[in-house]
Parts: structure tokens; C-alpha cells; sequence
């Protein structure tokens, strides 16, 4: 049976993160100093009560960490700090103008720079750095994508066998290349997860929700 949205988004940051807890049917992943939301969040999976969620902020808060909730869709009375379209990516036609390739873990430096500065957090970029590349000691077969144009990086992406979830841009143009390059690797759809400003779509498509407890 294939996963639900947040079975692959849980299966894809878990392996980032550094400790899981499973609590009445959620299942929370806790990453000091890691800016990813994916590995600081608590996944409210399918039957999950939200009356489990004063719990989970509880925990949250006792461990330094901000309360933060990924669901399905929008929790009642609460605004999301960022909403996700997550499903399958099918590859798209490509003009081939931007370049995509493979790069060594040695360069995690460059990586981690693109990636924080897609998402406007470059000071972010060493300790993101420092800790994926602990993490990808553990991942043999995990990849890390830049996009090219011009012989100037400006789009990054780590593809795992459970998706492509982490990843971003400086230029919308290289959205397309980049997950291309993820279904490539995945022999076909990959998991992966758009913000509500890409032009792109996914297939099987469905709204999650990072959301801040009050």
C-alpha cells in the first residue's frame, strides 16, 4: 500500500532528524539547530485525535522547541505557518537549458548555501550543512542535485529512495530540471512536496499544513 503524504514526508525527514517519538498515533521529530520544519515537527497521521495536541506542545516547549504540528490540512482556529502541496511528481518536458547534476558530498558547503538561500536563510547554511552531512553518513544511497545555468548554481535538491522533499530554488526555472532529475533517480514518480507559489503540479495531490500550536 502505498504511504499517505505524511507517511512520505515522516519517512523522508526521519533519517534527518535526530530522534523520533511515537505518542498516540503521532509520531514527532525532534532536530536541535536544524532549520528543516520537515525534522522539528509533530506528524498528525491518520487517526491521530486532536485532542492530543496540547500534549504535544507541552513537549514540544520542555525540549526547547516550537510546537510545531504537520497535518492535513488546517487545524481549526489555527493559521499555518506554511502550507505544502505533496504528492507524486510525473516528469515534464524539459528544454534542457538548465543543467542538473549529481555532486559529491564534499561540496555540501555549496549545497547547503543554495538550498538556505532559495528559502531566504542564508545564515542557516553551515549548521544546515554540518547537519546533513552527519546524517547522509547514514544514507549511502542518498543524492544531492544542483541545477546549473551559466555555470552558476541555483537550485539544489536531496533525493532519498522515500522522495525528494528538501529542496529549492533561486530561479522558478529550475523547479521542472530539478525534479526531473529526482524522478530520474526514483526510475519514475517521486515524492515530493511544492509550495503554494510553484507552477507545477503533482499528482495525487494533497494540502499539508506546518502549523505553530498557540
Amino acid at each position: 500500500m502505498p504511504p499517505s503524504a505524511l507517511e512520505s514526508l515522516l519517512a523522508y525527514y526521519e533519517p534527518l532528524s535526530t530522534l523520533r517519538r511515537d505518542f498516540r498515533g503521532t509520531a514527532t521529530l525532534h532536530t536541535p539547530g536544524s532549520p528543516l520544519l520537515g525534522a522539528n515537527a509533530s506528524y498528525l497521521l491518520d487517526g491521530a485525535s486532536l485532542d492530543v495536541l496540547p500534549l504535544l506542545k507541552v513537549w514540544h516547549l520542555a525540549h526547547d522547541a516550537p510546537p510545531l504540528l504537520a497535518s492535513l490540512g488546517e487545524v481549526p482556529g489555527q493559521s499555518p505557518e506554511q502550507t505544502l502541496r505533496v504528492g507524486l511528481c510525473i516528469p515534464v518536458p524539459d528544454p534542457g537549458i538548465i543543467v542538473v547534476e549529481q555532486t559529491s558530498r564534499l561540496h555540501m558547503a555549496r549545497f547547503a548555501a543554495v538550498l538556505t538561500e532559495a528559502y531566504g536563510l542564508p545564515e542557516w547554511a553551515a549548521p544546515l550543512g554540518t547537519g546533513l552531512a552527519a546524517s547522509l553518513e547514514r544514507l549511502p544511497d542518498a543524492a544531492l542535485l544542483l541545477a546549473y545555468v551559466g555555470g552558476e548554481a541555483i537550485g539544489a535538491l536531496l533525493w532519498q529512495p522515500t522522495g525528494a522533499h528538501l529542496w529549492g530554488s533561486l530561479d522558478p526555472a529550475a523547479d521542472a530540471p530539478l525534479l526531473n532529475a529526482a524522478a530520474e533517480l526514483s526510475g519514475g514518480p517521486v515524492w515530493t512536496s511544492l509550495p503554494d507559489s510553484s507552477p507545477l503540479t503533482v499528482q495525487d495531490e494533497v494540502e499539508v499544513c506546518f502549523t505553530l500550536l498557540d
